[in-house]
């Protein structure tokens, strides 16, 4: 096998949160008087941190968020994922199929990374190899989380296969040196290859590319 371990993001890669989560702040942009169709905040904020996203609204909108936003956004996400989070098709059985060290590096905090790891069943396949960028202060597109992850697990970058589903993803891990695969809809193919990834479409094939 080429590669040692494999670092996989956690929303849009393990989860299908992205459409949730960016329609939450798709809500409250709409609540501060500023509107943006799902589809162009998906393309805006995709793999970005919630700050960058809240920057974004309120400098498109000339108004402030209320100082208790994350707040406010943590408790509506929460409850849309227990009542209709649903996984990435596939992944459960690829990660049964996965004999290589494997871990979580994502953007959001560790208590929702570890929310929707569990409401999925699938905190058991990472156990406590679960890393947020919360953790360092450091978030993608910025490679300090993939670099702090593959050191954790005890691996350099060239050892490690990233799977993301974001350009800021994809971005994190190149600056990195890492290879990285890009888990791609028709929409991110092109942006996702062009920013150095192999894309595939189907978690099924993951095998393939081990």
């Amino acid at each position: 096998m080429k590669f040692k371990c494999i670092i996989f993001d956690c929303d849009g890669v393990l989860v299908d949160s992205e459409a949730t989560s960016i329609g939450a702040i798709v809500d409250l942009a709409q609540e501060m008087g500023y509107s943006m169709s799902l589809e162009q905040a998906i393309g805006e904020f995709s793999g970005q941190s919630l700050q960058y996203c809240f920057d974004y609204i309120e400098k498109a909108s000339g108004q402030k968020f209320p100082a208790n936003i994350v707040h406010i956004y943590r408790a509506r996400t929460y409850e849309a994922f227990e009542k209709s989070l649903q996984p990435i098709p596939g992944i459960h059985a690829a990660l049964e199929r996965l004999t290589l060290p494997r871990c979580v590096a994502s953007n959001a905090p560790q208590e929702k990374i570890r929310l929707n790891l569990g409401l999925l069943k699938l905190t058991h396949f990472f156990q406590d190899n679960i890393f947020s960028a919360y953790d360092i202060q450091k978030w993608k597109p910025q490679p300090d989380l993939f670099l702090h992850a593959a050191k954790t697990m005890g691996f350099a970058p060239h050892e490690c296969l990233i799977v993301e589903d974001s350009l800021a993803g994809v971005t994190a891990a190149k600056t990195g040196g890492f290879e990285v695969l890009g888990y791609a809809s028709k929409r991110t193919a092109k942006q996702l290859e062009e920013a150095g990834a192999t894309v595939f479409y189907d978690m099924n094939l993951l095998d393939n590319y081990l």
